[in-house]
């Protein structure tokens, strides 16, 4: 595949690796630091797969389709860990994270 048939997903990583990296951040600032211990963790290793996964598409990489479903699954993980706090960054996470969940889904398929 080009880079450009993975242009959808290459955007829905990006997307939903800035909202980890925010929420991470926002997370750490948080008064009861370790009621969101593995929303840290897990925004970490999801922002990290986002990148890997971009990277990996952007190069046409021979294990892009590959990276892509581990990236789905790390998503869908941090997605619903976020979706358990009320917190306004959580809630945006969540959604980043579902749309590449989806994105990625798809683009393996």
């Amino acid at each position: 595949m080009s880079h450009e048939q993975y242009e959808a997903c290459i955007k829905a990583c990006h997307e939903c690796m800035v909202a980890c990296n925010h929420c991470y951040a926002a997370c750490l600032k948080e008064p009861h630091l370790e009621m969101m211990k593995e929303c840290i963790r897990l925004d970490r290793e999801c922002a990290d797969l986002c990148e890997f996964a971009a990277a990996s598409m952007s190069q046409g990489a021979d294990y892009a389709k590959q990276l892509c479903v581990l990236c789905a699954e790390a998503c869908e993980a941090c997605g619903n860990e976020c979706s358990k706090h009320e917190a306004e960054h959580c809630r945006r996470c969540a959604e980043a994270c579902f749309a590449c969940a989806e994105a990625c889904r798809m683009m393996a398929a």
